[in-house]
């Protein structure tokens, strides 16, 4: 008989993990010693997996009838188990039922049978306090078992949130991992060039983690630990092999690691005595010949652009940003007053089809939305690339483009560097403000995370604005498939009716026959929205709403749901009693009372606005 799960850890004990290589099918095997250790030195509250989960046998050979046997519940997992890594052949078949019924977000896994999680793709979630990151699959090709440069991408972004990183857990291992390591004592495995991944060590570098959990050489490596560029923490490395190997290789291995986010600060600054300086520092050169990927000489040095346009940001290169409106259309209305770079050249780049977020930033983390090139030379601008004049035909009609020949420039209140703030048409009461991406995109919760703090400064300064006037501010925002240019809706309602807010939002939801999650129980707006973004995998459809208090409301919408778009508009004007305003088009008024509001706005707000 399976032993029972293990109750969840109390604040004050610290999470017990096992962690285990690649299983290649031998579930029996594993859980079967999973369960003695569990009995012998438990109890341990969960187990990740890491390397190739599935057996090699595209058939049904004897690793996948194990498998079968958890799936369709004639054996039990002993402890709540996390996959990742290359599922094997198999995987496209026994996982498919799991696939199709997962929906929307699932960063801490897609339920395959009880206490058994398939972690897909790459996130960040967290888990009894520990904060993890994972990346799912193998370089390659692409489909199953390979991960995408949209994991990637979301990965780099994650990267540059605040917070350390507990377990970041990845297929493969990280090339250059032994820089700087004593490799006197290691298996020959360990040395032979073969094996290691470049993006893995990129990755590494840039998010961090305290533990760094690894598969696929059939080998078990402790690495001494190694501290961390511009961190204070140090990161131990931990590489398994895989289970039930004739070489007798360690594959599964035990850790208690405190939430760094509970750790005391001369906690996170300890060092063990044997710890070394990062193998990564300079992650091109630990590259195998062999691996090194085959670039044009004259784009060499484009691969780590990013980290010079890091340094820019923290002005040790002394570079600034690009002005959008300048990149865009060639004049700029601050004039000599722009705090944002005015680059000729970068604006030639720009009509030449090259990404915005490319020429300011050295990267663009919008995945497959972004239709622009990621290159300065002529032939990656042009490569099946749509020229500007037919890209922007969508764009040049779009309400919220501030390049656009339709927008209505007189609405705007205040122009930052990756957001404005206009007055909406036919707004629902006075001071009802829309937050819009300058860019062209679709969602506020895909924009890049320098873009994301200059939101949260724009948030502050309404709420206290709002505040002034006795009031508090709803933020929600309706993302569907089919949505163009983003607005985040900002509307004030006055503090008595603060407390009805989240009443009468379920109240609809449970109208229309749903139930709305809640993503921060704690009621922490920000880790709200940090969850969010590192939730949203740009294809869903939703709506969420920000309370008063903090707290955020998530309904993922199914494809085939009628979502009303104008849900929150809506749900507000019954909450404030004018049910007659629900519809924006019965409240349009004059350009001149427009011009006149905004006007008003600015006077009151001029003091607070984070772009002054």
């Amino acid at each position: 008989m399976a032993a029972a799960a293990p109750s969840a850890p109390s604040p004050a004990t610290p999470l017990r993990i096992l962690l285990a290589g690649d299983a290649n099918g031998r579930l029996n095997q594993l859980f079967k010693r999973v369960a003695s250790v569990n009995q012998s030195t438990g109890p341990f509250h969960v187990l990740f997996c890491v390397g190739q989960f599935f057996s090699s046998d595209a058939g049904d050979g004897e690793g996948n009838g194990d498998v079968a046997d958890y799936l369709e519940g004639r054996a039990a997992v002993p402890i709540p188990t996390y996959f990742t890594g290359d599922y094997g052949p198999a995987a496209p078949r026994l996982l498919s039922k799991a696939a199709a019924g997962a929906r929307g977000f699932s960063p801490g896994g897609i339920q395959i049978c009880n206490n058994l999680f398939w972690l897909r793709g790459s996130a960040r979630f967290t888990l009894h306090g520990l904060s993890i990151v994972y990346l799912s699959g193998k370089k390659g090709p692409g489909g199953p078992g390979c991960y995408s440069q949209d994991d990637v991408d979301a990965l780099r972004a994650l990267a540059e949130e605040p917070g350390i990183v507990d377990l970041f857990l990845t297929n493969e291992w990280p090339a250059g991992v032994t820089n700087g390591a004593d490799t006197s004592n290691v298996p020959s495995q360990i040395l032979d060039p073969h094996g290691y991944d470049l993006v893995v060590a990129e990755l590494v570098a840039e998010i961090k983690p305290r533990y760094h959990i690894a598969g696929s050489k059939g080998v078990f490596y402790a690495r001494e630990p190694y501290i961390n560029d511009s961190a204070a923490h140090f990161t131990r490395f931990i590489g398994l092999a895989n289970v039930g190997n004739k070489e007798k290789q360690k594959f599964i291995h035990a850790i208690s690691p405190t939430p760094a986010s509970i750790m005391s600060s001369a906690e996170i600054h300890a060092r063990p005595p044997n710890t070394t300086l990062s193998p990564y520092i300079s992650p091109a050169k630990s590259v195998p010949v062999e691996e090194a990927p085959k670039r044009p000489a004259e784009n060499a040095d484009l691969q780590y652009w990013r980290y010079d346009i890091k340094k820019q940001r923290h002005g040790e290169a002394g570079g600034n940003r690009l002005c959008f409106k300048f990149t865009a259309s060639g004049s700029c209305p601050r004039g000599n007053e722009c705090r944002y770079r005015h680059d000729e050249e970068a604006r030639g780049h720009y009509n030449r089809n090259v990404c915005f977020d490319f020429l300011n930033k050295g990267k663009c983390e919008k995945g497959p939305e972004c239709k622009y090139a990621h290159s300065l030379s002529d032939e990656g601008a042009v490569r099946d690339i749509k020229p500007h004049s037919e890209r922007r035909r969508v764009e040049s009609s779009c309400w919220f483009c501030l390049s656009s020949q339709d927008v209505e420039s007189h609405l705007v209140i205040s122009i930052g560097e990756g957001y404005y703030c206009a007055l909406p048409k036919g707004p629902l009461v006075p001071n009802h403000v829309l937050v819009i991406p300058v860019e062209h995109c679709s969602s506020t919760l895909a924009m890049p995370v320098e873009a994301e703090a200059e939101l949260g400064r724009y948030k502050d300064a309404l709420g206290t604005y709002f505040e002034k006037q006795g009031k508090t501010a709803v933020y929600f925002e309706w993302v569907s498939q089919h949505s163009h240019h983003a607005n985040l809706q900002v509307v004030p309602i006055p503090l008595l009716k603060a407390a009805s807010v989240k009443k009468i939002f379920h109240l609809a939801a449970q109208r229309l026959g749903f139930e709305f999650s809640v993503v921060n129980p704690d009621g922490d707006a920000k880790h709200g929205r940090e969850l969010l973004r590192s939730q949203y995998d740009r294809k869903s459809s939703l709506f969420y709403v920000e309370l008063p208090e903090g707290s955020v409301l998530l309904h993922l919408v199914d494809s085939n749901e009628k979502f009303p778009a104008q849900f929150g508009r809506e749900v507000l004007a019954g909450l404030l009693s004018m049910a007659d305003r629900a519809d924006w088009r019965i409240c349009k008024i004059s350009k001149e009372e427009e011009i006149q509001m905004v006007d008003d706005f600015k006077q009151g707000f001029h003091e607070f606005d984070p772009a002054e």
